[in-house]
């Protein structure tokens, strides 16, 4: 089915693009257990939407933690300790992992669902790219899909100008929507590189099939047209 826009008209305030997203992402999960994925991997999906870290209770109500009698952390009396409080960002996670089994539930590729929370800040900004970097530099297969038409950011830019890649490597300027396949690897020849396959996205275009290449595993196709289609189907929309 031909891509929609969840962000503008009537759908988005018919309908909560937080619900179609995790919805998606569950669909893509399903798809790939069904049988895309070979024996020893699963899929599962991580969705977090706003912060996932808890409040603060002790913060909020002006207390201090004291040292644990019983389990908790013994803190050393008379010792001087400098505490510091930097910002963080915790950003919005639309994931889903693919997990292979063998010698323990290992991360091996991960498919990222772009939220508008994701482009909103350049604080946002840098988080994703700063964890779709620690993915590739571990050699987990990327890749990353954005349909979010009402922030103009691109998240791919993002992640190169983390990794000081040259404009080149960059979507022209106009490419509000996309989907990016990272594929990290290491030849005798050549060293560490990362293959990517950048395919521009449009409203009113049918979604495209890119590889996912999964850490010292299999390279797996994922349809985002199936996907996307059996959710809209399961949606109503």
């Amino acid at each position: 089915m031909p891509l929609l826009d969840h962000f503008h008209g009537a759908l988005s305030t018919e309908r909560h693009w937080e619900s179609f997203h995790a919805s998606w992402a569950d669909e893509i999960m399903a798809v790939l257990n069904e049988g895309v994925l070979p024996p020893g991997y699963f899929a599962e999906t991580q969705i977090h939407f706003g912060s996932r870290v808890e409040v603060d209770v002790a913060s909020l109500r002006g207390e201090q933690a004291e040292p644990g009698n019983n389990g908790g952390v013994a803190v050393q009396t008379g010792t001087a300790t400098t505490v510091l409080t930097m910002p963080a960002v915790f950003p919005d996670e639309i994931e889903v992992q693919v997990i292979q089994q063998s010698g323990g539930p290992t991360l091996v590729g991960a498919i990222e669902l772009i939220s508008p929370r994701n482009k909103d800040r350049p604080e946002s900004r840098r988080a994703f790219a700063a964890k779709c970097c620690a993915y590739l530099q571990i050699g987990v297969g990327l890749l990353i899909v954005d349909v979010v038409t009402e922030r103009p950011a691109n998240l791919h830019d993002e992640l190169l100008d983390l990794l000081r890649q040259p404009e080149e490597y960059h979507f022209p300027s106009d490419s509000l929507l996309y989907s990016v396949a990272y594929r990290p690897f290491r030849t005798e020849e050549t060293g560490d590189q990362i293959e990517i396959r950048p395919v521009p996205l449009a409203v009113g275009r049918i979604l495209p099939t890119l590889p996912l290449s999964l850490r010292r595993g299999p390279t797996i196709p994922i349809d985002l047209d199936l996907s996307y289609t059996r959710t809209r189907q399961r949606s109503r929309l």
